[in-house]
């Protein structure tokens, strides 16, 4: 049996090892982008530079970081001693943890606003490429992200089904239901309800929308069950489908409808109804399922039940037959995806700082960081990658030892032999270099 080598020496004298060697591609990408260069220009820094760096440089370190899979400010310490990382920023050495926790704490609300605007047109850009689009689906949505303190500004008790009494935050979030880009996002208080100022924050997505784009429809579960949004909607003649909070009055109804077989066993049905408070009577769809026979399938249903079937409630405007609608509804499964990635995979659920205004601009940055991947996989990936999950690409991609070295004048980013994705990641960067999102 081999015993491995018997005598090995060990130094640390090494300048220029990384296990992030991948991370070569999103920097390529993010220059294609310009995007240094946007956050320089449009963004009013109050400081030029903050020790050695420039503002600009500590952003971009920080979403390098939340893409390279660093969960918290504290384990960016680990770029520290990649010298390649540093390299590919420009950078003599990484940030200090302490110190990008400083200028996140410091940084003014005209900052946020430049970096929000800086966001909004990269988004307007992308949106039209590989090819222009003309319709638009909002999917609306809202999540709840556990504190570790009372200390923390914001820090609210609210609905918490996982870990009730425990302080928190309770963001909305808009995604667009085709490219599955994060369209805008609002940080809130553990208390406010999911309709709470949701009439604004949509009002707040539709000024993003780009021109030329005819239609518009919203999805939204029973969280955003409100007359005043479904009025917001009507208005402004913007289709929508909305889950229904199945009160007392909508289940005696439930049952005397009459349903039609649209897919196996499963059936769907129409009514109008007015529910309290609201101004005039909507239509409503009503599809029910068959229960199902083993037991603990039965008991993960969250669906309103009666006798042998369960139910789930739409409210609607959409002229479209009520099985046409419940099919365009289910697709809003995405958003719920996008949420589950953005808390595993990005530092949503990592709360850096005790300050509200931080802990919002981090949030932000966040969902900066979730587009920036959105856009290169959706530009520069091959076709069966574009479903892939960031941790994937972390797994093929990004997470990839290598040594930058010069020889002959030139710089070179030395990859392992035998790498299993080698040709991808060729046919990657070359994607990347024909990348021309303007």
């Amino acid at each position: 049996m081999p015993k491995g080598l018997r005598q090995l020496h060990v130094t640390f004298d090494e300048p220029n090892l990384t296990h992030f060697g991948g991370m070569l591609l999103i920097h390529r990408f993010c220059e294609q982008l310009r995007l240094k260069w946007l956050l320089q220009k449009h963004v009013p820094f109050q400081r030029e530079r903050i020790n050695r760096y420039h503002p600009a440089d500590l952003l971009m370190a920080i979403l390098y970081a939340m893409i390279a899979g660093l969960p918290r400010l504290s384990t960016t310490r680990l770029l520290q001693y990649n010298g390649c990382s540093q390299h590919l920023l420009g950078l003599r050495s990484f940030p200090d943890p302490s110190r990008l926790r400083r200028w996140l704490m410091h940084l003014s609300p005209a900052e946020l606003e430049g970096i929000g605007k800086v966001h909004d047109g990269l988004r307007r850009r992308c949106f039209y490429v590989p090819r222009p689009r003309t319709s638009l689906t909002f999917d609306l949505d809202s999540t709840v992200l556990v504190l570790s303190g009372w200390q923390i500004e914001g820090a609210k008790i609210g609905y918490n089904p996982k870990k009730p009494r425990r302080p928190s935050y309770h963001p909305l979030l808009c995604f667009e239901g085709h490219t599955q880009d994060c369209w805008d996002g609002w940080l809130r208080p553990g208390d406010a309800h999911s309709a709470s100022g949701a009439r604004t924050f949509l009002a707040r997505c539709l000024a993003r929308v780009p021109e030329r784009v005819y239609r518009l429809r919203v999805r939204a579960d029973a969280g955003f069950f409100d007359h005043e949004l479904t009025e917001f909607l009507d208005e402004r003649q913007i289709g929508y489908a909305i889950v229904a909070r199945l009160t007392r009055p909508i289940q005696r109804l439930l049952p005397g409808l009459t349903f039609h077989r649209f897919r196996d066993r499963w059936e769907a049905a129409e009514f109008r109804y007015q529910p309290h408070g609201w101004a005039a009577a909507a239509r409503f769809i009503a599809v029910r399922r068959p229960l199902p026979d083993d037991p603990r399938e039965r008991a993960q249903l969250t669906l309103w039940t009666f006798k042998r079937h369960a139910y789930h409630v739409l409210v609607t405007n959409l002229p479209l037959r009520p099985e046409s609608v419940w099919r365009f509804y289910t697709k809003r499964a995405h958003a719920e995806l996008n949420i589950r990635e953005l808390k595993e995979a990005y530092p949503l659920a990592k709360i850096p700082t005790q300050s509200w205004q931080a802990n919002e601009a981090y949030f932000h940055l966040i969902l900066l960081a979730y587009n920036l991947v959105n856009w290169f996989r959706r530009l520069c990936l091959p076709r069966e990658w574009r479903r892939t999950t960031l941790g994937t690409l972390r797994t093929r991609l990004l997470v990839l030892p290598a040594r930058l070295v010069r020889a002959s004048h030139k710089n070179i980013l030395r990859l392992p032999v035998g790498y299993h994705y080698q040709h991808q990641f060729q046919q990657i960067l070359a994607r990347i270099a024909r990348t021309r999102p303007w």
